[in-house]
């Protein structure tokens, strides 16, 4: 078991992973499909929708046949990661929060996917990768920088671990224009000890000073905005959900999801997509 690290502690407190498996046993003998896995592991603003559009950026950009090797640094649980090899990626996933990884991988030896075998997990600091130089075609990031103090060493890890003319792509939550009224708590924190925004103009430095070439900057706000507020809807209805994020956060979420759709509103944090290659 690694050590104790607080941001793992901050994931994994309220995280039911015995009840989560019993309960998808319970309900889908057969084993879950992504869709119905997608209230627990797409925890990330824009859900399944997001994941897809990330992976269509990657696959327009990258030959999956010639290059198929990516690295998703902070995959919780896994969502990213088994879309992206149902479309025939090598999706290794790298987390700090062992409890996690762990769930991750028992998820994905019970969903309906034939393409388990594509799949690994390791257990890592992103600011120090456990991995070779130029072993990976891509690296995603997905509502995880935000969680990394030192952004620069992060970004110099993953250009090391990308072979020359790999891809980055990023989706991302930034700081706003008035990221001064940032409300806590949210999904990845619940005071500023664990909230390590960056602006998109310190974000897309960062990157350049680390020998990335940006190819493409999108502001996905207003969708996310718009997406987040039919979750809230859905959340706030009086039925009991097979899966919720409410199994990983426990009663914190109530409020986080409020906090997420006043925070996108009052424009203390953005949600952009980068993608970029070395």
């Amino acid at each position: 078991m690694p050590p104790f690290h607080p941001l793992a502690d901050h994931y994994q407190r309220a995280l039911r992973a015995d009840d989560v498996l019993a309960q998808i046993d319970a309900h889908y003998p057969d084993g879950p499909t992504l869709h119905q896995l997608a209230p627990l592991d797409q925890l990330h603003i824009g859900g399944v929708a997001a994941s897809s559009r990330l992976l269509e950026r990657l696959s327009a950009n990258l030959d999956i046949r010639a290059h198929p090797k990516v690295l998703d640094i902070g995959a919780g649980l896994g969502g990213l990661m088994r879309q992206g090899a149902a479309l025939g990626f090598q999706m290794t996933g790298l987390d700090i929060t062992h409890g996690f990884s762990a769930l991750n991988k028992a998820l994905s030896t019970r969903v309906q996917q034939p393409d388990v075998h594509l799949l690994s997990w390791v257990t890592g600091d992103a600011s120090a990768l456990p991995f070779a130089d130029n072993s990976f075609d891509a690296v995603l990031f997905q509502h995880s920088l935000l969680n990394m103090p030192d952004a620069a060493r992060v970004l110099e890890q993953s250009r090391r671990v990308l072979r020359p003319g790999g891809q980055l792509v990023m989706h991302e939550v930034v700081s706003g224009p008035n990221v001064a009224a940032l409300r806590f708590p949210v999904p990845w924190a619940v005071s500023l000890e664990h909230s390590h925004l960056l602006s998109l103009i310190e974000l897309t430095q960062l990157l350049e000073a680390g020998g990335f070439a940006i190819e493409h900057v999108d502001d996905w706000s207003d969708a996310a905005l718009a997406w987040r507020h039919r979750q809230r809807k859905k959340e706030q209805t009086p039925r009991q959900a097979v899966l919720s994020p409410q199994w990983v956060f426990g009663e914190r979420f109530t409020s986080m999801g409020k906090n997420l759709v006043d925070n996108l509103a009052e424009g203390a944090i953005k949600v952009v997509e980068i993608q970029a290659t070395c």
